[in-house]
């Protein structure tokens, strides 16, 4: 026998009821973690891709402003997805500037 336990039974019903609520606890945190982690991934895999070309528009007029790449975080709150050769139009044609940080012209291979 363990002499770690307690020797009467009173005290080992309650350990092992201790120990049963201990596991209780973990067991349904283990299915919340594992809950969450399925409904993340299903949630990244459903997640629309990002355009791939993207133009800022003007909150005043709603010109456009910049043309971006479609991942760009620096294209503002007004900006609508454009296809690439709306976007080499825009660049080029039309003249409105590239975004100095995601440089959609150099990816896009027009030439200043």
């Amino acid at each position: 026998m363990s002499d770690d336990l307690p020797p009467d039974l009173e005290r080992l019903t309650t350990l092992r009821t201790w120990h049963a609520r201990c596991l209780d606890r973990i067991d349904r945190r283990i299915a919340y973690i594992q809950k969450r982690r399925t409904e993340e991934e299903r949630g990244r895999r459903s997640r629309p891709q990002p355009p791939d070309w993207g133009v800022e528009l003007s909150r005043a007029t709603g010109e456009p402003l910049q043309v971006h790449d479609g991942e760009c975080g620096m294209k503002g709150k007004r900006h609508r997805a454009i296809s690439r050769d709306e976007a080499r139009r825009l660049l080029t044609t039309d003249g409105v500037p590239a975004c100095p940080f995601c440089h959609p012209d150099t990816q896009l291979h027009i030439i200043a």
